[in-house]
C-alpha cells in the first residue's frame, strides 16, 4: 500500500482563530510568564534574553525574543530507525502513527484482568510494534514494577532495543536515566558520533500544567539537545482541572506551554531537533472523570497541529485513546474518531495511537493488533484515489463491453494490491464459513497474531558483541 499521504484536509479551526489563539498563547508568555523552578537554567535564560523574575521564579518570553529563538528550531528532520528501512521524515507531510507509553497496568492475555506491567512487557509491546507494519515507531510502553528505580531506564531502553529496529522513544524521569539511554545507546551505535549523526533514539518530557517546568526537565533537555538526540517537551493541560473550561482557553495555554518548550530547547542548543509536544484533554466535569477519549480531545489536538503548522514546527501529537476498559466497541469508535481526525489535519507524529486502554493508563496486547488494522485504514483513506488514464481503464472497459467481467483481467491483477486495503482481523466470509470456522471476531484473531509475534520474537535482536560490551560498560546491572 503506497502510503504517501496527501495532507492536511481538515482543520477544526478557521484561520483567523488560529491566529487569535496563537496571539493568546504568545501573550500568556509575555505577560504571566512559566514557572522554572531552576536557579541555574533561570541564569541560562537570563543570559540568552528572556526576562527572568528571580522572586517568584517565573520567566517571560517578549514577543519578539520569542520569534527569533524559535526560528532555530528546524522545520523537518528525521527520526531514525536502527536499520534505516524505518526512518520518519517529519515536517514533509507525512502522518506517523505510534504506540503510547508509561503506563501502569497491562489487561492480561490469559487471566482476562488487570495486573501490575513488568520488564518483559517492554520487551513483548516492542516486539509487537516491530512486526506491525502500520506502526512506524516504538515508545516506551509501560512502568516496569519488577526492576529497581536506579537501573530502569537503562533496562527499559535496552529491552526496546533489543526487540525493535524501529525509532525508540522514551520518557525519562530525570537526568541518570537520559544518561543512562545516551551510553547505552551509543554503544549500540557504534560511538557516540555515529549515535550523533542518527539517533534512533528520542526523548519526551513533559511542561507541568498550568505553566511551569520543574528541573529534572531542563536537566533531561539540556543534556539531550547537546547530543543530538530529539526530544519534545509536550504540554498536557487537561480543560476544567490543570487550564480553563473551555476548548480556546485551554488551547491557549497549551500552545504557550508548547511553545515554551520548543524555546528552551533552542537556548540550550540552537538548531536542536524539537518537536512541539501536544497531549490537550479535558475532564467529564458531571463527576470529575478524567477522559482522554473525547471528541473534545480529538478537536483539540487536530487544532494544537494548526497551531504548530503556523511556526513550521513538527508536531507531536495524540490520538487513538479511549475509556474503555477492554478491546470493544467503544474502544473503536473512540479511537476511530481521534486518530483519523488528527491525521486528517496533517499531525507528523500521533502517539497513544496503537494499544492504549482505560483512560491512557493500560495497554492490552491485542489492542495493539486492532489498532494496527485501524491505522492501515487510515492510512488508505489519505493516500486518497489515484486518478490516470490507466487507472480510469477505459481500454479494459472497452475490451470487457456490457455484460461482462474483469476478474481474469491482467489490469484487475496489476492493481489488485495497491488500489485495496486488505484486512487481517475483520470478517469478511460469508455466514456459513465464519460458522464452519468457529466464529472467529477481531479479538480472537488478534490474539492468535500477538502469540504468532512472540513465538518469533524470543530471542532478541542485538548482537553477542554489542550485548558483552553493553555487560562489560554496566556492570552488576543484570540485562538478561
Amino acid at each position: 500500500m503506497n502510503e504517501k499521504m496527501m495532507l492536511p484536509i481538515y482543520g477544526p479551526l478557521p484561520l483567523q482563530n488560529v491566529k487569535q489563539i496563537d496571539l493568546m498563547g504568545c501573550q500568556i508568555l509575555e505577560r504571566i510568564g512559566i514557572r522554572v523552578h531552576d536557579g541555574a537554567h533561570l541564569d541560562t535564560l537570563q543570559a540568552a534574553g528572556a526576562h527572568v523574575d528571580r522572586e517568584n521564579q517565573l520567566v517571560r518570553f517578549e514577543a519578539d525574543w520569542l520569534d527569533e529563538t524559535l526560528k532555530h528550531a528546524p522545520s523537518s528532520f528525521v527520526l531514525y530507525s536502527r536499520d534505516g528501512k524505518n526512518d520518519l521524515y517529519l515536517g514533509e507531510g507525512n502522518a506517523y502513527f505510534v504506540n503510547g507509553g508509561r503506563v501502569f497496568r497491562i489487561l492480561d492475555m490469559g487471566t482476562g484482568g488487570y495486573r501490575l506491567t513488568k520488564l518483559r512487557d517492554v520487551a513483548h509491546t516492542a516486539s509487537l510494534v516491530e512486526h506491525l507494519d502500520h506502526i512506524h515507531a516504538y515508545i516506551i510502553a509501560c512502568q516496569a514494577h519488577d526492576i529497581k528505580p536506579i537501573n530502569y531506564h537503562l533496562l527499559d531502553f535496552y529491552n526496546a532495543f533489543n526487540h525493535t529496529t524501529k525509532h525508540v522513544m522514551g520518557g525519562c524521569t530525570d537526568l541518570h536515566g537520559a544518561e543512562q539511554m545516551w551510553k547505552l545507546a551509543s554503544i549500540i551505535a557504534g560511538g557516540e558520533d555515529k549515535l550523533h549523526e542518527r539517533p534512533f533514539v528520542s526523548v519526551i518530557t513533559n511542561m507541568i500544567s498550568p505553566l511551569t517546568t520543574e528541573a529534572s526537565t531542563l536537566e533531561i533537555l539540556d543534556f539531550c539537545t547537546n547530543r543530538g538526540i530529539p526530544v519534545t517537551c509536550a504540554s498536557v493541560p487537561i480543560a476544567g482541572a490543570t487550564s480553563p473550561g473551555t476548548l480556546a482557553g485551554t488551547l491557549a495555554q497549551m500552545h504557550a506551554e508548547a511553545l515554551a518548550g520548543v524555546a528552551l530547547t533552542q537556548v540550550f542548543s540552537p538548531g536542536a531537533k524539537v518537536m512541539y509536544g501536544a497531549v490537550p484533554t479535558i475532564m467529564d466535569l458531571r463527576k470529575m472523570d478524567f477522559t482522554i477519549g473525547s471528541v473534545e480531545m480529538a478537536m483539540m489536538n487536530a487544532a494544537a497541529v494548526q497551531l504548530a503548522k503556523l511556526y513550521n514546527l513538527p508536531i507531536y501529537a495524540s490520538a487513538g485513546v479511549t475509556e474503555a476498559k477492554r478491546p470493544d466497541i467503544q474502544a473503536g469508535f473512540e479511537k476511530t474518531v481521534s486518530s483519523l481526525t488528527v491525521a486528517l489535519t496533517g499531525a507528523d507524529y500521533i502517539h497513544l495511537a496503537a494499544g492504549m486502554i482505560d483512560s491512557a493508563n493500560s495497554i492490552s496486547f491485542e489492542q495493539y493488533v486492532i489498532d494496527n488494522e485501524l491505522i492501515g485504514m487510515i492510512y488508505r483513506m489519505l493516500s486518497g484515489i489515484n486518478v490516470s488514464q490507466d487507472t480510469m481503464a477505459f481500454n479494459i472497459i472497452e475490451s470487457v463491453g456490457p455484460g461482462g467481467n474483469f476478474v481474469t483481467e491482467d489490469h484487475t491483477i496489476d492493481h489488485m494490491m495497491d488500489e485495496f486495503f486488505y484486512p487481517n482481523l475483520s470478517v469478511r466470509c460469508n455466514f456459513d464459513i465464519w460458522e464452519e470456522t468457529g466464529r472467529p471476531d477481531m479479538l480472537s484473531r488478534a490474539k492468535s497474531r500477538v502469540l504468532e509475534i512472540f513465538e518469533v520474537s524470543r530471542d532478541g535482536l542485538l548482537e553477542h558483541d554489542t550485548i558483552t560490551e553493553i555487560k562489560k560498560a554496566f556492570p552488576g546491572s543484570r540485562l538478561i
